[in-house]
């Protein structure tokens, strides 16, 4: 954290506490040292006048209850992961067709709108200021949506006709939801296909029909949902059987160096000024699209079926032309 967000954290943490808490409490919550606490606490306390106190009996620190409520930080109190989330919620709000939550939608935006005042942002007066565009995205129908999210919660199966883009086919299957997930702007569903006995993905844009079937759907246990979904590359992941080992070219590094393109990747700078990446995958066909998209200014250096299907695929390419 920056020192913005552990004042900032500090404050929203002691404000939150009925009790003193230790410099060793928090000097764990902020993940600082005895020193930079002493710091972070005579800032708040002497240049923003926090109702900051200090027990005599435990020497914990506490906000005092009688002045604490009319506290704020001014133009600090929202740290950056909360102002990016708001504005993202700004624009949702802003586009939702007006329905039978019209009003309470309405007091929702007014209220982000004051919270983001408090930082001197004040969009309501230009709103074209800020832009948050999906061209990307793909709509879902709003009923189709509305049965997914019924049968995820209520732990039902559905019977849903499907369109896979890949081999251009249309198969009938019943799966048991497990997730709902956002990813680059469009919705998947996370599922235990019946028929395949195994974990499938669905695009949901790509269900032609959709049904509620009055069985209980079956619950795979969390650790093995994650390790399908999220241990690998990609929306359609499976296991994470295999390591890429890619090399951007010195220009595309620049770019490259800063996405975040698995939790654990890892990356490293070569003397040449060239970026070597390390990535979990699974099937590959979502990888296999992203290093296309770098042209000649990515190199697969392992595995060799890798670099195997990206040859084959930029021989195929080249016919075209």
């Amino acid at each position: 954290m920056s020192r913005r967000e552990k004042l900032y954290h500090l404050h929203d943490f002691l404000r939150q506490c009925r009790t003193p808490v230790s410099r060793q409490r928090l000097m764990e919550e902020l993940g600082c040292s005895q020193a930079t606490l002493y710091r972070l606490i005579a800032e708040l306390r002497d240049q923003f006048g926090a109702p900051l106190e200090q027990d005599d009996d435990t020497r914990g620190f506490y906000y005092d209850r009688s002045l604490a409520g009319n506290f704020e930080l001014p133009g600090l109190w929202i740290s950056p992961d909360e102002l990016q989330a708001l504005l993202t919620a700004r624009h949702v709000l802003g586009n939702v067709q007006p329905g039978l939550l019209v009003d309470e939608l309405d007091a929702m935006q007014q209220r982000i709108n004051q919270l983001l005042g408090r930082e001197g942002l004040d969009l309501s007066a230009n709103p074209e200021r800020i832009q948050i565009r999906h061209d990307a995205g793909r709509p879902v129908p709003a009923d189709l949506f509305e049965t997914v999210l019924r049968a995820l919660f209520q732990r039902q199966r559905l019977d849903l006709i499907y369109h896979g883009r890949r081999r251009d086919d249309v198969s009938q299957r019943q799966v048991s939801p497990q997730r709902l997930i956002s990813y680059r702007d469009r919705w998947y569903l996370a599922a235990w296909c019946h028929q395949a006995d195994d974990f499938r993905s669905f695009a949901l844009e790509r269900i032609r029909e959709l049904a509620l079937v009055d069985e209980e759907a079956r619950d795979l246990p969390v650790e093995a949902i994650s390790r399908h979904f999220d241990q690998a590359f990609g929306i359609f992941s499976g296991p994470a059987d295999h390591q890429a080992v890619l090399r951007f070219s010195a220009e595309a590094s620049r770019w490259a160096a800063d996405e975040v393109w698995h939790p654990e990747q890892q990356g490293q700078w070569l003397d040449d000024g060239r970026w070597e990446l390390k990535l979990p995958f699974g099937q590959a066909r979502e990888l296999l699209m992203t290093i296309l998209s770098y042209g000649p200014d990515v190199e697969v250096v392992s595995p060799e079926a890798l670099k195997t299907q990206v040859r084959d695929a930029l021989k195929a390419a080249l016919t075209q032309y």
